[in-house]
């Protein structure tokens, strides 16, 4: 049997309700610090929208930096368009909370067709130079 997707559009609805996928960004948020001031030894304060946890060894994170909940995890990259890039991040996990994660994953590893990427804006996020 095939299920169409008004049958199951409850089961989207519900995990992106706000008090499901709020909780989610909280979780992300607290790991993100976690992580952050671990590796960071502290050197996190907020900028340009996110929680910039600065200094963190390359290898914890991806590309120029990560952000996992409201925590954006860099060595360098704080330019202003970068910060911008990242707040976009931010927004996306506070909708979508956990389920930001398979979403993201599902989107593919190309920055340049992921769907959260282009949102956030690939010349920001550093993906195209003009």
């Amino acid at each position: 049997m095939v299920r169409s997707a008004s049958s199951t559009g409850w089961i989207r609805a519900t995990a992106l309700a706000p008090i499901v996928a709020r909780p989610g960004y909280w979780f992300a948020t607290l790991c993100g610090l976690l992580w952050g001031t671990v590796l960071s030894l502290g050197r996190i304060r907020p900028m340009g929208g996110v929680i910039v946890a600065r200094k963190c060894p390359r290898w914890a994170f991806g590309r120029g930096g990560t952000t996992i909940g409201a925590v954006f995890l860099t060595h360098d990259a704080i330019s202003p368009g970068v910060l911008a890039h990242e707040a976009v991040h931010r927004a996306q996990w506070k909708r979508y909370g956990l389920a930001f994660i398979p979403l993201y994953v599902a989107a593919g590893q190309n920055g340049l067709t992921n769907r959260f990427e282009i949102e956030a804006g690939l010349e920001r996020g550093g993906y195209v130079h003009h």
